[in-house]
């Protein structure tokens, strides 16, 4: 049976043209017919309000700066956000380090080779550790070593254990004073600063609480200006899910 929206049908060729946008869903041709069906009905409504048009993806756009509106989240709607989910602010332990890895090697003589060729390296930066990203650069086996062996900041939890020990083991500014053997090889860890965990404060989270209320708010407004259109249209030879 064919598929009909308002009278408008929904070609074969329009349906397997999309599946090829929908192929990480479970199903990936219910969520092609659906997309599909929610911009005829999107179009629909905008020829229908008078707005024309050559590029469909223009008309549409036009009908939804002009249909959807919604209050803006003010910084009172945030903080009151801020205050209702504290849970939600919260951040654990984090640190910022850098590392130079030395691949483990084949079998138990060559490990014992680049372990040793790892503990040369690690003498060498005790006496002169200004010299880590530079030997980073050198000998790092990882790619972090093309930027000075940088991991950039992490949290508890992300990393290997052995290898989160020796970072949260040791202080901000220092070399952990062991190599660090891990499944990876061995390595060559310095802490560049220690965060500890606790709330973050609304000033400092205000802009992106702010920005992500408002895209939350306009969704909210999209999936009820879609669930309308859907619920008003009559459409043959497919049953929409609720929206």
């Amino acid at each position: 049976m064919a598929i009909t929206v308002n009278g408008v049908e929904l070609s074969e060729a329009q349906i397997e043209a999309e599946l090829a946008n929908h192929q990480d869903n479970p199903s990936p041709r219910d969520g092609a017919i659906q997309q599909l069906v929610l911009h005829q009905l999107l179009l629909q409504k905008a020829r229908a309000s008078g707005i024309e048009g050559d590029n469909e993806g223009e008309v549409i756009g036009a009908l939804l700066d002009k249909e959807l509106a919604y209050t803006p989240v003010s910084e009172e709607d945030a903080l009151a956000f801020y205050q209702q989910y504290p849970e939600q602010f919260s951040q654990g332990d984090s640190a910022e380090a850098r590392h130079i890895l030395f691949a483990a090697g084949a079998d138990d003589f060559a490990d014992s080779m680049v372990k040793a060729k790892a503990e040369g390296v690690l003498a060498e930066l005790q006496t002169n550790p200004e010299r880590f990203e530079t030997l980073a650069r050198e000998h790092s086996t990882c790619p972090s070593g093309q930027q000075g062996g940088s991991l950039g900041r992490f949290g508890r939890g992300q990393m290997v254990p052995e290898f989160e020990q020796a970072v949260f083991g040791t202080a901000a500014g220092e070399l952990a004073p062991a190599l660090v053997k891990t499944q990876f090889g061995y390595h060559i860890v310095q802490v560049d600063a220690r965060h500890e965990g606790g709330s973050v404060s609304f000033d400092e989270i205000k802009p992106r609480l702010v920005q992500y209320l408002n895209e939350m708010a306009g969704r909210k407004a999209m999936h009820e200006y879609l669930a309308s259109l859907v619920r008003d249209a009559k459409i043959e030879g497919y049953t929409m899910p609720a929206l």
